[in-house]
């Protein structure tokens, strides 16, 4: 994966580990940025929808207002503190898969890369859908 292409960047303040050469390392940074994406974006977007009474306290800071792109082209995830991070894109995940030395390895780290960016495309929609009916 080449961290020269602006889209594999991130603000300072959020800047993920970068996966190395090392066998699993691709899963570990979709497998936590899956989990953070999916648990904050759609819980921030649910309560919008739901019409509860506004917070007064500000969201944690890590907390997911912004999802722009597409897995082809890449995704920009932007935070409520104003950082922002560009994972790679579906087709640079999906080669890291194949850094995994077993096949069991290599399939379930594709279906996880699968897995990850259809559930990023649905938060993305979520927070549109969320902005609309706020």
């Amino acid at each position: 994966m080449s961290t020269s292409a602006p889209h594999h960047q991130t603000s300072p303040a959020r800047r993920p580990a970068r996966p190395g050469p090392r066998a699993g390392a691709g899963r570990r940074l979709l497998v936590a940025l899956g989990t953070g994406a999916a648990a904050t974006g759609l819980v921030v977007g649910a309560a919008q929808v739901s019409g509860a009474a506004p917070d007064t306290k500000a969201p944690a800071p890590d907390t997911i207002v912004r999802v722009t792109g597409n897995a082809d082209g890449g995704f920009s995830i932007q935070h409520y503190d104003g950082s922002t991070q560009f994972p790679p894109t579906m087709s640079e995940a999906m080669a890291e898969c194949q850094e995994y030395p077993k096949k069991i390895g290599r399939v379930r780290c594709r279906k996880e890369v699968k897995t990850w960016y259809r559930d990023l495309a649905d938060l993305k929609q979520a927070i549109k859908y969320a902005r609309r009916a706020g």
